[in-house]
């Protein structure tokens, strides 16, 4: 069993390096027409600059997984501005997206919780569709759109779960079929259980992102082998591997919420399941210490018996 590592948009060994700088509507309505420009223009440029150093840290380090931060490019979705922000830097977007397909490195986004398909509101589900658009067009402009995916979960329950997952289905007609194909979901800690994601992402043909975490917190009927095996099917149509989010509870009290690090007693029950069953997958750490706890864990599970590290961020478990 293969397993590869990532972490979630900041790389804190880096100096100044945080991808998600960002300009406040409140903000940018008090400057001046010229003003504004310049200032999205800056703050932007700064986000893919910086988005491009934490890919070459990646590279250095033999980290093929990476989460891209939603926040590139302020306020790219506000109703006041949606501007165009691929035109100007179209040289930029082409040379992180060249370096990711020259080095084969797997890369996605994640969209706030306010990105659902469960609401009866309309402007909640427009915005929702909107956001999607958002977060393709800037793989598109990457040029690496066919080979990434947009993670979002099912949504709220709004006192009715299976209304709620109705409205899913309904809603979701709304999103462009090419942003569909590129989208999964994921279980939540609180509301949808692995299952019951696992049935909408069986209905609607989107691979499932399981979060052992949430899992944890909020479980499902059926055991976790068999969860897993189905959860992992739902990606064979887009053939890339499985992909699983691994994080610790911060404390008892704050079980829900994450760790500075990954527990490694905390996941070994999962680890275990998974080595019977064999699949290779991929980790995606979600942690407050972000690469240091992705060299952490790697570095922990490396002392398991009939554990090899085969990379910076890679074992095989025989």
């Amino acid at each position: 069993m293969k397993i590869r590592f990532g972490y979630v948009s900041h790389a804190l060994s880096l100096w100044e390096c945080s991808p998600a700088k960002t300009l406040t509507f409140t903000r940018w309505k008090s400057l001046d027409q010229d003003e504004r420009k310049r200032k999205l223009l800056e703050v932007t440029g700064t986000n893919l600059r910086n988005t491009l150093r934490m890919l070459y840290y990646n590279i250095a380090h033999e980290i093929e997984l990476y989460r891209m931060s939603s926040s590139i490019v302020p306020l790219a979705t506000h109703p006041e501005i949606l501007w165009d922000f691929r035109s100007p830097f179209k040289k930029e977007l082409n040379e992180i997206g060249e370096l990711v397909k020259k080095h084969n490195l797997r890369v996605s986004l994640h969209p706030n919780q306010f990105t659902l398909f469960t609401s009866d509101k309309e402007h909640i589900t427009a915005n929702a569709v909107l956001d999607m658009q958002y977060h393709y067009d800037l793989f598109e402009g990457m040029g690496i759109a066919d080979r990434t995916v947009i993670n979002i979960h099912v949504g709220g329950a709004y006192g009715d779960k299976g209304l709620a997952v109705s409205r899913f289905y309904e809603n979701i007609k709304r999103l462009p079929s090419h942003v569909k194909e590129r989208m999964t979901l994921e279980n939540d800690d609180k509301t949808y259980t692995a299952e019951e994601t696992l049935e909408v992402c069986q209905n609607e043909r989107i691979p499932m992102v399981f979060d052992y975490h949430h899992h944890v917190a909020n479980l499902s009927e059926r055991n976790l082998s068999e969860l897993l095996v189905d959860i992992h099917h739902t990606w064979d149509h887009l053939e890339i591997l499985p992909k699983v989010h691994l994080s610790s509870p911060k404390t008892e009290k704050e079980f829900r919420s994450h760790a500075d690090f990954v527990d490694p007693d905390f996941i070994r029950p999962f680890l275990d399941v998974s080595r019977e069953i064999g699949q290779d997958f991929d980790v995606m750490i979600e942690a407050k210490q972000k690469d240091k706890a992705l060299h952490q864990l790697v570095a922990d599970l490396s002392k398991i018996r009939g554990v090899k590290r085969t990379g910076g961020a890679t074992i095989e478990w025989k």
